[in-house]
């Protein structure tokens, strides 16, 4: 995220928003509900729908109903869904990151004794722009690890640390791999935040895993490496935003050029989301290469409050519960409600805000996944810090998912989800 937003902190809003019935008829059910609920409350969603096209919106809803035993299935609803459109992906590109880190670790693990996600990690130098690492004063042993890039990444959307997981996977590997796995439409061509440009973004840094925090012995070696081969083409629409942007303190009277970009589209960042928490139900060629404990570890990060991180550990009155959670929490506005937690990733910059998020109701057997991206630019420059987060964007994102989520409570079901396989207990590390 680039910027910090911070809102009253109110008690959870028990919205009778939407459908005030007891229960969801048979007959509502039938149909896409996303444009219903939408139009049931113009207070808070007239301004965005009435003008869908300028906020250039995008919604994404896949309704779990379980059997009797407990297997998933889902169906998936979308609004205004526009595969080929472009809008910036921002930070939600740090989770298949994440992912593919932690398979190549995994790979690495059955070669290497010894190797786990708090193995010491240095990382040096070998291109122009590139940047060292000895120590991580964020970690137990002051030292960096993959495991706590991860950390970083999922907790708070450490930028930093999603640039160091990109050097750690590399380039190619990192599109190769999605594309294997039918993420046919994503790019991932670039670190964040420090300016990152051809061809520096196709060099990644060498490095090396140490068996002890003296990083006397190293027990795993990687060169830099070099991504001769060309980056995906996708064929995308409206990769020129806006009718100007900054340039330090100048203004281009042009609009922003995103062709270089990555590109993370709402239907493969949910895919990617429903492949890791419901690895059975994906088929075999689209799974991702992770143990049981790779999956146990994202899902506690990916729901887990900055407040009961230990390791890195983070004050709650800088960062909310729910600051890294748009939908339902609003990045900061509202608590979540109770028995409620969210497993997502969230996305913000050039005033786009996204969020891919996987709900989970433990108190009332409630799920679904919801991924939404929103565009607030009034004016058009971007890069001037003069975006409606606030005002619009976040707002929006939170009377969704909590729309979304009151519809869930009352939709009926032949069978209450057993969702004991994401509940985790995060006061233990």
């Amino acid at each position: 995220m680039l910027m910090l937003f911070f809102g009253t902190l109110r008690p959870w809003l028990g919205l009778g928003l939407l459908l005030t019935g007891a229960t969801v008829s048979a007959r509502a059910q039938l149909g896409n509900p996303l444009p219903r609920l939408l139009h049931a409350d113009t207070a808070r969603f007239g301004r965005v729908v009435g003008d869908p096209g300028r906020y250039r919106l995008q919604i994404l809803y896949t309704r779990i109903d379980r059997d009797a035993r407990n297997r998933p299935h889902f169906r998936t609803f979308r609004y205004r869904v526009r595969p080929r459109h472009y809008f910036y992906p921002a930070s939600s590109v740090k989770l298949p990151a994440a992912v593919l880190a932690l398979q190549k670790l995994r790979g690495l693990r059955r070669q290497i004794p010894g190797l786990t996600l708090d193995s010491p990690l240095r990382i040096d130098s070998a291109f122009a722009g590139q940047t060292r690492v000895v120590r991580d004063s964020s970690s137990a042993s002051g030292r960096a690890s993959i495991g706590q890039y991860i950390r970083k990444v999922l907790l708070v959307s450490d930028n930093d640390a999603f640039n160091r997981l990109y050097e750690f996977v590399g380039q190619n590997p990192l599109n190769a791999e999605l594309r294997q796995r039918g993420l046919r439409h994503t790019r991932l061509t670039h670190r964040l935040s420090v300016g990152d440009q051809e061809p520096g973004t196709r060099h990644t840094n060498p490095l090396a895993f140490y068996a002890d925090t003296a990083l006397q012995k190293p027990v795993y070696q990687q060169p830099g490496v070099y991504n001769a081969l060309p980056l995906p083409a996708l064929g995308l629409r409206a990769e020129q935003i806006g009718k100007a942007y900054m340039q330090g303190e100048t203004r281009v009277n042009e609009p922003l050029d995103f062709r270089a970009k990555s590109f993370f589209p709402l239907a493969d960042q949910q895919r990617l989301l429903r492949a890791l928490l419901f690895p059975a139900a994906t088929p075999p060629k689209q799974r991702f290469q992770l143990a049981e404990d790779d999956y146990q570890f994202l899902y506690r990060y990916l729901a887990m409050f900055p407040r009961e991180s230990r390791a890195p550990r983070y004050d709650g009155g800088h960062y909310p519960d729910t600051y890294a959670k748009f939908l339902l929490g609003g990045g900061g506005i509202a608590p979540l409600p109770p028995g409620v937690r969210v497993f997502n990733k969230i996305g913000q910059a050039y005033g786009f805000l996204i969020d891919n998020a996987y709900v989970a109701d433990f108190d009332h057997g409630v799920e679904f996944l919801l991924s939404v991206v929103i565009y607030v630019n009034a004016d058009e420059v971007l890069n001037d810090d003069t975006y409606e987060y606030d005002t619009i964007g976040f707002p929006f994102l939170r009377d969704l998912g909590q729309a979304v989520y009151q519809y869930e409570l009352r939709r009926p079901r032949r069978h209450k989800a057993d969702l004991s396989r994401f509940k985790i207990d995060y006061a233990q590390p």
